[in-house]
């Protein structure tokens, strides 16, 4: 890298240094500065999983698959809160490309009888509203009610909130409404284990991290006591995201690896670990938000994310996690407790500097 451009992603890194997320290192010890189910209604604003100890504010910046640059503890699995949404579009991909999941546009209830898909409203829901966040699926999943969660509103959606936190918004029909909700995605994860019936965590272990060389500790935890029984068996049915506790633990170097399968099109070694033109499919625009794929955020009109492309696409989570692929920089960029207020910032600063290279 050109030394202007060393000392631009410096002052990059710098500037995420100096801005570390305003929640506690030490969640047993403050637990009121530790995520964010504090913003729930009552009773559900609890933890029903495990949380633990983060480290500093840190990333990677990768170019051309070389790394360019490393800060805080990039080898430390921490819990990445959103992000793991994405996970779950990668496994929907792997499930696809084994044959248990042909056809995303064919009802869930038809494939997966008596799991919470079975109601007149439900019955409509398909795969791809579900990748989507438009499934309006209405029920409990993991002891949560899907309600807990309408009238969200999250940082890069760009339309006002509509209703209170937890309001009984009215119900559209499927494919219709676009809602970030989290029970809707640990219900999307339910179908999943039930396709694979097999730990999820092992399920992405064996298709993901492992042909991809990941070297650092990985873990999916579910809430406390939400198990399945499958074939005999009791598996752990995990959440997509630490809303309320659990979810992925992963290092920043093995997010990366991650980000650069989605960057090189779900092939890696010369091998498809995704189906052909699976991420072509996650980074297509929602009809109903254009500024979301499957399970992914885009960047289409250039506002979302200034100074990152038109072609990036973002995995997001809460405390300030972002992996940004970007192909038109060449780039995977790891992020992580980097106070979500300057993003912005460290994207555009980061974008400088990868242009310059």
């Amino acid at each position: 890298m050109p030394a202007p451009a060393c000392a631009a992603l410096l002052d990059a890194i710098d500037f995420a240094c100096a801005h570390e997320t305003p929640w506690t290192r030490d969640p047993q010890a403050e637990p009121q500065r530790f995520g964010i189910h504090h913003d729930d209604p009552p009773p559900w604003n609890r933890l029903l999983g495990p949380v633990h100890p983060r480290g500093p504010v840190g990333g990677v910046v990768w170019q051309r698959g070389r790394e360019l640059a490393a800060w805080g503890e990039p080898a430390r699995a921490d819990q990445t809160f959103s992000v793991a949404k994405t996970y779950l579009a990668l496994l929907a991909g792997v499930a696809h490309g084994q044959g248990l999941l042909p056809d995303v546009d064919a009802p869930v209830a038809t494939q997966l009888p008596g799991i919470g898909f079975d109601s007149p409203h439900n019955a409509a829901i398909t795969w791809r509203h579900l990748l989507e966040q438009t499934s309006e699926w209405e029920g409990s999943c993991l002891g949560l009610p899907d309600q807990v969660d309408r009238w969200r509103k999250v940082g890069q959606d760009p339309r006002p909130a509509a209703g209170p936190k937890g309001g009984a918004r009215p119900l559209q029909a499927p494919g219709s409404h676009w809602e970030y909700n989290d029970v809707r995605i640990n219900q999307l994860s339910l179908a999943l284990l039930h396709l694979f019936r097999r730990p999820l965590e092992a399920v992405f272990r064996a298709s993901i991290l492992q042909p991809l060389g990941a070297q650092d500790p990985f873990r999916w935890e579910a809430y406390d006591g939400a198990c399945v029984t499958l074939d005999g068996q009791r598996l752990p049915s995990v959440p997509g995201g630490t809303h309320w506790g659990g979810g992925v633990s992963i290092s920043a170097r093995d997010q990366a690896r991650v980000g650069q399968l989605l960057l090189e099109g779900g092939r890696h070694a010369g091998r498809d670990l995704l189906p052909p033109g699976w991420v072509t499919r996650m980074a297509t625009p929602c009809v109903q938000a254009p500024f979301y794929g499957w399970l992914v955020w885009l960047n289409r009109d250039g506002r979302a994310f200034p100074g990152a492309s038109a072609q990036a696409l973002f995995m997001q989570g809460a405390g300030g996690h972002l992996v940004w692929v970007d192909p038109e920089l060449q780039a995977v960029v790891v992020t992580r407790w980097l106070d979500p207020a300057h993003t912005p910032g460290f994207v555009a600063r980061v974008a400088r500097a990868l242009q310059a290279a």
